[in-house]
């Protein structure tokens, strides 16, 4: 009975989640009317660096152009004096591997090299006008060689025809870039500029969240999130829209690349996809026109955000800069109301405990002492139906015959005695979401990467690297991902197998040998999940089994069952 009603949960869930997706698809912002002449002329797109046709290695592009170093706390790198661009970063926190000594993530690469990725900011010339601005190809000259949280750098580049353009640019201890554009217009007629700030991404990259998790383009315009896929540029063109406030980037499941304009400014953002020696994806936004009157200055201030998709900093800048809902950078998925505060409670318990295994462990025991008045009230009604199994079967064979009969003794058996055959779902439907959620949790927070348990779980979000295939590593074998059965899933399918020893056994001698394979089916779909999740569901196995135990001791040594349910 037991078994059955996981598998009926487990599929009544699938049902809601790939139903309210068809149903209530991620909207898609339709571009606004009449659009300004100026950005259908002279998109920001015309000003990036084009893709060469052979791209070079990264350090030789690197190497080549003078630049800016970048030093602080959380990031490594440099910005390039041709072009003004910050297009080189590593994360220092962050290594591709949970080797100690693998190689710092690299974030950002110039144009020219292999998966070309980095911000721009600058002024567009409304058509027709006879102004210089700097472009992709524009070399500035520095204030200092190294950019760090306690020393801005300021390029400089003069036109040569009276108008000078100044940048400022300061990082953060983390991962935040603060560009301030200046205009210093010595001529003696008025200047109009339009400013605008893009992210560039060159090849399209491989994402690993299928529906559960988005990548690629994104952004929050009029206090909504919008996203794009890949694809979805290439196949449906640009999308442009209006918003006052908010952000654009490109995401990856761990890292974010965004440009923020000015919060209380409007701007004309775009998502945009061109094959120019490849693929080639960019996210931009341009303000509104500036003037710069006779011997006046104008100024503006953007940011860059690049870096980790941390919950806690990304709230920060939410709260110090107002960001518009930059919390949504992280895919919270269809039961946010669920993942966040799963999340926060991990986390919390993780500060506590100083593990995120035992800090899941933990909230899982949490979770059960919560749902305790539920599933004891589940297990009384199982225990009794246990206990009332000789009944139900002389029903069955007295009646075999006449089904309506039968249908009608088994209802006035359970009146009588106070079950509910039906009261084993509730704890496993309401349980399924929390489920959800946390494989959410353990997927898409960078806070649980490469996070250790104990002995060989080295990486809650990975899979248990374990296989019986191989005797767990004794013999020299590396088996195929589908033979990838570890010791947690072993435990996990031992502690089903048991818990299912304890249900009421089906009637029918068929479902009794398709319940008993049950548990190795889901050891095998459950193996490959992340080891986060496989310790989750084999502890809340265990406590289950511990209160079904007690109770079914309890009703046996009652009298006649009165299990309500």
């Amino acid at each position: 009975m037991e078994q059955r009603n996981v598998i009926l949960a487990l599929v009544l869930s699938m049902a809601i989640l790939i139903g309210f997706q068809l149903l209530f698809p991620t909207p898609r912002p339709v571009p606004p009317e009449q659009q300004n002449v100026v950005v259908t002329e002279t998109p920001p797109a015309a000003v990036t660096a084009p893709a060469p046709v052979v791209a070079q290695p990264r350090e030789e592009v690197v190497a080549a152009a003078a630049r800016v170093s970048i030093n602080s706390p959380r990031v490594q790198g440099s910005l390039s004096l041709q072009g003004g661009r910050i297009d080189d970063l590593r994360l220092r926190d962050y290594r591709e591997t949970i080797e100690p000594e693998s190689p710092l993530v690299v974030l950002l690469s110039p144009p020219g090299s292999a998966g070309a990725y980095y911000g721009e900011f600058g002024w567009v010339a409304p058509p027709g006008a006879n102004v210089a601005v700097p472009g992709a190809d524009t070399v500035w000259r520095a204030s200092g060689n190294e950019l760090t949280p306690t020393s801005p750098v300021t390029l400089t580049w003069d036109n040569g025809a009276g108008v000078r353009f100044v940048r400022t640019v300061s990082i953060d201890e983390n991962y935040m870039f603060t560009v301030t554009d200046r205009v210093e217009n010595t001529t003696g007629a008025a200047v109009t500029l339009y400013p605008y700030g893009l992210v560039s991404r060159t090849g399209t990259p491989p994402t690993q969240g299928f529906f559960i998790l988005h990548e690629g383009p994104l952004g929050v315009m009029e206090q909504r999130l919008v996203e794009f896929s890949y694809e979805d540029l290439k196949e449906d063109g640009p999308q442009t829209m209006r918003s006052t406030g908010g952000w654009l980037g490109i995401t990856d499941k761990y890292w974010l690349v965004a440009v923020i304009p000015d919060q209380t400014q409007p701007v004309e953002a775009g998502f945009r996809y061109a094959n120019v020696g490849g693929d080639k994806y960019q996210t931009d936004f341009r303000r509104e026109a500036i003037t710069v009157a006779p011997a006046g200055t104008a100024e503006v201030r953007h940011m860059l955000f690049a870096g980790a998709k941390e919950v806690a900093t990304l709230e920060g800048y939410q709260e110090r800069e107002g960001v518009v809902r930059f919390d949504l950078a992280i895919d919270w998925g269809w039961f946010f109301f669920l993942t966040k505060p799963i999340f926060v409670a991990i986390d919390w318990l993780y500060r506590l405990t100083g593990n995120f295994g035992i800090a899941i462990i933990v909230f899982t025991i949490f979770m059960r002492a919560l749902f305790f008045p539920l599933a004891n009230k589940s297990f009384k009604s199982m225990a009794g139906m246990r206990k009332i199994q000789p009944e139900i079967m002389k029903v069955r064979e007295l009646y075999a015959n006449d089904r309506e009969r039968q249908t009608k003794e088994m209802m006035e058996l359970y009146r009588k005695e106070h079950v509910n055959p039906l009261s084993g779902c509730m704890p496993i439907l309401v349980q399924i979401p929390v489920f959800f959620a946390l494989y959410k949790v353990l997927f898409v927070t960078i806070e649980m990467r490469h996070a250790p348990f104990y002995g060989w779980i080295k990486d809650l979000s990975a899979p248990d690297p374990t296989t019986i295939f191989n005797l767990f590593g004794l013999i020299p074998w590396d088996p195929p991902g589908f033979l990838m059965v570890g010791i947690w899933p072993l435990l996990m399918g031992i502690s089903m197998f048991v818990q299912q020893k304890l249900n009421p056994a089906p009637p029918d001698p068929i479902q009794q040998k398709i319940f008993m394979l049950l548990p190795i089916v889901f050891t095998f779909i459950l193996a490959p999940f992340p080891a986060g999740l496989v310790i989750y569901w084999t502890v809340n196995n265990v406590l289950s089994m511990a209160q079904q135990w007690i109770i079914i001791r309890r009703v046996e040594r009652s009298g006649p069952a009165k299990a309500k349910a």
